[in-house]
C-alpha cells in the first residue's frame, strides 16, 4: 500500500526520532565524498527532480546514506528500479522506483526530430549523449526527465510514513551516478536502450539516403571546347569573366547552431548549462554580425555598379 504524504495533518504523525542504520561491508558507496554528487548536466537534472519531491531533511540522510554505503543493490531495468537498502532494523528495506516509459509513438516523435538534426544523430551513434538533448524531447513534446509527481512511482518497505524516504532518496543519488558513467541508462528507462536508438537512428538515415539519391548517370557526348594556351591569356590572368554575373550567392545563418561546439562537448572544467548560455549568446551575436557585414559589402559593390 503506498505511503501517505502529510500536509495538513502533520500534528497527528509522531515526531521523527532519529536512528542510526546498521552498519554494512560491500554496500554500494558514492564516488562523491562531498559537496556536489553528479558532473554532467543529465545527472544533475535527475538529482533536480527528487529534490521537489521530498523535504531537505530526509534528502540529506538519504545522501549520507549513499555514501556510506547502506544500498546493498541495485537492478535497473525497463522502466524500473528495484534496490535493498540496510536501515536500522536487521532485515534490508525494499525500494522501488519506477519511471513512465515512453510509448512506440512517443519514440518515433523523439526519433523523427533526432534524424533532422545531423549532428544529434552522429554523437548519439558515436555514444555520446548531446549537450542539448532535452531540446530534442521538448521539440518532440516528450519528456525526458520527470516533470511531474505522476512519472515517478515511488515505495519502500521502511516504516517511515512519508514517500519518498531516505531509503528511496539513497538509491535515487547513487542512480544519479550511473547516469554519469552512462547516460544512456536513462533512455533505457525511458522503455528504450542504447542499441535500440542506434538501430532506430541508422533505419532513418538509409531511408533519408534513399529518399534522396541521385538517379544514375548517364554520361553525354561531350563537346570539344578549344583550349588556349596559358602564355597567350596572361595579361588578363586576373580579370572577372562574364559568366560571374550569372553566379548566386546564398548568405545565411548555419543549419544547425554551434555544430562544432556540440560535436566537441562541454569542457570538463566548465557546467555545462552556464557554457551553453554563453556560448549561445557568442555564437547568436557573431552570426548577427556576419550577416550585417556580409549584406553591408553586398549593398556597397550594388553601389558602385549603379551608373553614376
Amino acid at each position: 500500500m503506498p505511503k501517505r504524504r502529510s500536509s495538513y495533518y502533520d500534528g497527528y504523525w509522531p515526531r521523527y526520532t532519529p536512528t542510526r542504520p546498521i552498519e554494512v561491508e560491500g554496500g554500494i558507496k558514492a564516488k562523491s565524498r562531498s559537496g556536489k554528487f553528479v558532473k554532467n548536466w543529465w545527472a544533475d537534472r535527475w538529482i533536480a527532480a527528487l529534490k521537489r519531491l521530498m523535504d531537505s531533511g530526509r534528502l540529506g540522510r538519504g545522501r549520507s546514506y549513499a555514501r556510506r554505503g547502506q544500498v546493498l543493490e541495485i537492478k535497473v531495468e525497463t522502466g524500473r528500479i528495484s534496490a535493498r537498502v540496510q536501515g536500522s532494523r536487521r532485515t534490508p528495506y525494499k525500494v522501488s522506483i519506477q519511471l513512465q516509459p515512453l510509448s512506440k509513438q512517443q519514440w518515433e516523435q523523439v526519433f523523427d526530430v533526432l534524424a533532422e538534426q545531423a549532428i544529434f544523430a552522429a554523437q548519439l551513434l558515436n555514444g555520446e549523449m548531446p549537450a542539448d538533448i532535452e531540446q530534442v524531447f521538448d521539440a518532440a513534446e516528450v519528456p525526458l526527465f520527470p516533470s511531474s509527481r505522476g512519472d515517478l512511482q515511488t515505495d519502500c518497505s521502511c516504516p517511515d510514513w512519508a514517500n519518498p524516504c531516505k531509503h528511496i532518496a539513497a538509491v535515487y543519488y547513487l542512480l544519479g551516478e550511473r547516469f554519469d558513467e552512462d547516460p544512456f541508462l536513462l533512455f533505457e528507462l525511458r522503455g528504450r536502450g542504447k542499441e535500440q536508438v542506434a538501430a532506430a537512428l541508422r533505419e532513418r538515415r538509409i531511408q533519408g539516403m534513399e529518399e534522396t539519391s541521385l538517379p544514375a548517370y548517364v554520361p553525354e557526348a561531350i563537346e570539344a571546347v578549344e583550349v588556349v594556351a596559358l602564355e597567350q591569356c596572361l595579361e588578363h590572368y586576373w580579370d572577372i569573366g562574364a559568366e560571374a554575373e550569372t553566379v548566386v550567392l546564398s548568405i545565411a545563418g548555419p543549419k544547425v547552431d554551434m555544430a562544432l561546439l556540440k560535436r566537441l562537448g562541454v569542457p570538463d572544467f566548465l557546467e555545462a548549462r552556464s557554457f551553453w548560455a554563453q556560448m549561445e549568446r557568442v555564437h547568436d551575436g557573431v552570426t548577427a554580425r556576419a550577416l550585417e557585414v556580409a549584406f553591408a559589402e553586398s549593398e556597397q559593390e550594388q553601389d558602385l555598379r549603379q551608373p553614376m
